[in-house]
């Protein structure tokens, strides 16, 4: 039997071994303040879109045969993000959100601002490519044990 101070060798230690306690107790909130504040981001950027009736003008001009379903697509993009966002944040059909929108900023990535390099000060894709495997993460992982999803015993 091994003291409980004794690290196994494929384990880090830390400098200030007196925060272990504190590590110990917070860790478990790094998920929901993740998917929380993505989430909460995602719906402020999604709140923007009620109302419009035209799609995006960046994706419209890449897109022309997409100007006429512009209320449409509009429509999808206010839901993922507006409604996605809340629900991501609650962590309520988590997984099925943060796909819907990790799939977005895939289009986003690639097809929008792949062109303009990586920069985003450059309207380049790296702010997009974040937000897409932001939300491929939550996708996989899921709303956590501090979620709807998890007081609903089922997932998407």
């Amino acid at each position: 039997m091994s003291s409980p101070d004794v690290t196994p060798q494929n384990e880090t230690r830390l400098f200030f071994p007196a925060l272990q306690g504190f590590y110990e107790r917070v860790i478990p909130l790094s998920w929901p303040i993740l998917r929380i504040g993505v989430g909460l981001i995602l719906a402020v950027h999604g709140y923007g879109k009620i109302g419009r009736t035209a799609g995006p003008a960046q994706l419209l001009e890449k897109m022309p045969e997409a100007a006429t379903v512009g209320a449409q697509l509009t429509f999808v993009l206010m839901v993922t993000e507006f409604v996605g966002g809340l629900c991501i944040a609650a962590g309520l059909a988590t997984r099925f959100f943060a796909a819907a929108a990790a799939i977005e900023m895939a289009v986003l990535t690639f097809y929008i601002y792949w062109g303009n390099g990586f920069g985003w000060l450059s309207r380049g894709y790296e702010y997009v490519l974040l937000w897409g495997l932001m939300l491929f993460a939550i996708a996989l992982r899921g709303g956590g044990p501090w979620s709807l999803d998890r007081v609903i015993g089922k997932e998407l």
